[in-house]
This record gives C-alpha cells, structure tokens and sequence, in this order.
C-alpha cells in the first residue's frame, strides 16, 4: 500500500510541476504602430506595452516599433500575419484593399459620435464576434480597439464647411474615405501616414486627414499649415491590436485575460486622454494664430448622408462587408444615430 500512495504521490507532483511550468510559460510579442513614441498615442501604447509585461509578472515581454520602423503601416497586418511580427497596432481600415469588409472594423464614417458609442458596438452589440469572423479569414485575433475620438483635418487653406472642399488636395488613408471625400468635390490622395509632414512641407498636398488634434500636434503639422477642423466629425478610426491568430492562441488563457484586460484600459484612457488633450491643444493652437472651424449643423448633416450612402455601395463589394454594415445600422439605429 506505502508503494502504491508513493507512486500516487509522485504522479500528483508530476502534474503540479507540469501545471506549474504550462503556466509560467514565457511569451514574446513583436508589435508595430504607425505613432510616434512622442505623440499621446505613442505614450499610451508605451503604457499598455508596460501594463501586459507587469501585470504576467514578466511572462510576456514586448518588443515594440513605433513610426511603422519594420513595415509600412499599411502592411502591418500581414507582417504579423505571416511571421514577421507577432502583433498590428495600426488600424483595419488599412485592409480595405484585402476586403472591403475592414472599412467597417476600421473607420465607420460618418457613423457613432463618440468613442463610447463605438465600444458599444464592440462589446455590447456583437462586434467583437462578428469582426472576428473577418479577421479570422486572414489569420489574425482582434484583441481590442484604442479609440481617440473624432478625428480633425489639417489644411494649408480654411476648411469651414462642405464648399471648401472643392478641389481640396490632402492626405487620406486608403478606402471609403477617398469615395465621400471624391464625391464632395475634393481630391484625396492616398499614402503612408509617415509621409503626411514631408508631403505638406514640400506642398504635394494641401491639407491632411492625419489623426486627432493633439496627435497631430505631435506631428508637427501645425508648424507648415494654420487651418484644422475642430471639434472633429468625419472620422473616429478604430485603432486596433490585432494578433497573428497561432500565437494569440497558443497564448495560456491568464496570459489572453491581460491582454484583454490591459486593451480594455487602453481604450478607456485612450478616449479619456484626448477629451483633455484635445481641448488643450485647441486652445494652445488658437493662441498660436491657427484657426479652427467648426462646421455647422448642417454641413455635418451632408456629409453624413454622403458618407452612409457610400456605405451601401461599399456593402455590395463582398458578403462580409455587408453583414457588418447591416449590424452598424442596426445598432445604430437602437442608439438613435440613423433613423428608420
């Protein structure tokens, strides 16, 4: 019987050791994003990037790019897709091109006012299931979104309703933005986020739709233009952190828990940060001599409409495009944002 309970003994303290390592195991995550370590969201991703690496107690370690210093933004995604590193903290609107769909996990113009209201969607109206089904198709896990808030728009010229678009030359990222813009009388023209200062300074452009006020105080674009859309309303990008799909499970699950747990305080200081710092930097930015124009009512109105019309072209594209969109509606339409 001594030999028996000896042998039971020694199998238990086999399988606590072997649960002991499984859940010391160690990860190293490479991650990429488009901001600069000195813009806010640069510092708030320096600070999720320290929350994970606290909170395992080390078990996972981060090896962090900023400015798209591995990759350009736009192929973020597919680096951490195939191997080249591990997660994408850019956003899904840079996937347009892969399928329409990412539009609407990316940048719902025209759609929520605030960055509460598309956390909504997420967490409370099936966005998270029904994103993933996207980013699934293409190798990746959606984490979790950062959301800044509405975003301004930089220009060398007054921007002060739907009219000074006509023939306006600026910076836009790829996707739906370039039809609604098109279609207002405007000329987009797309390219890398880390070209938006040269293109101003050398006047390629007029203008750019770069990031939020503050961010783009970051950048430096008002030192070239004096003229910016505040408070912002054609676009609130849904940053994301985004993981290649087998490393994201091969994670443990307490591991997947701080992930979540650390994302889902991201998002609550990123919309809490900018609420501060964009009202500062406007008010910085006014005594500086740059004007900034609020459109009216009614300019915000038509834009709107421009924009959720282009929608339903852009839903036509591909299946999945569709069902995302028709869940925006929905949800939207439970919040009151798009009528009947």
């Amino acid at each position: 019987m001594k030999s028996i309970s000896r042998i039971l003994a020694g199998a238990a303290a086999l399988c606590v050791a072997g649960a002991t390592t499984a859940s010391a195991q160690e990860v190293t995550l490479r991650i990429q994003t488009h901001y600069a370590p000195e813009t806010p969201s640069g510092q708030l991703a320096a600070q999720f990037i320290d929350d994970i690496q606290t909170m395992s107690g080390g078990r996972i370690a981060v090896e962090m790019f900023y400015s798209s210093s591995v990759v350009k933004s736009v192929e973020t995604f597919d680096a951490a897709a195939t191997g080249i590193l591990d997660c994408d903290m850019t956003g899904g609107a840079y996937q347009t091109g892969k399928n329409p769909a990412f539009q609407f996990v990316g940048d719902i113009m025209g759609g929520y006012d605030t960055p509460w209201q598309q956390y909504a969607w997420l967490y409370y109206g099936g966005g998270r299931d029904a994103a993933n089904s996207l980013y699934n198709e293409y190798g990746m896990q959606l984490v979790g979104w950062w959301i800044y808030g509405q975003e301004s728009l930089s220009s060398s010229a007054p921007l002060d309703g739907i009219e000074s678009l006509k023939d306006w030359k600026f910076r836009s990222p790829p996707g739906l933005e370039t039809e609604i813009f098109a279609s207002l009388g405007a000329s987009p023209i797309v390219m890398d986020f880390t070209e938006i200062f040269t293109a101003l300074e050398t006047k390629i452009i007029d203008g750019a739709d770069a990031s939020g006020l503050a961010n783009n105080v970051g950048l430096g674009l008002y030192d070239i233009v004096s003229h910016a859309t505040y408070p912002g309303f054609h676009s609130m990008p849904s940053d994301h952190l985004a993981c290649n799909k087998s490393v994201w499970d091969a994670m443990p699950e307490d591991l997947q828990r701080i992930m979540d747990v650390a994302m889902q305080k991201l998002a609550f200081q990123t919309a809490l940060t900018f609420e501060v710092k964009n009202n500062e930097a406007a008010a910085m930015l006014r005594e500086k001599g740059v004007t900034l124009h609020e459109w009216s009512t009614e300019d915000r109105a038509a834009f709107r409409k421009a924009a959720q019309d282009a929608w339903q072209g852009w839903a036509e594209k591909t299946p999945e495009a569709r069902a995302l969109v028709d869940s925006h509606v929905a949800f939207l339409k439970t919040l009151g944002l798009v009528s009947e």
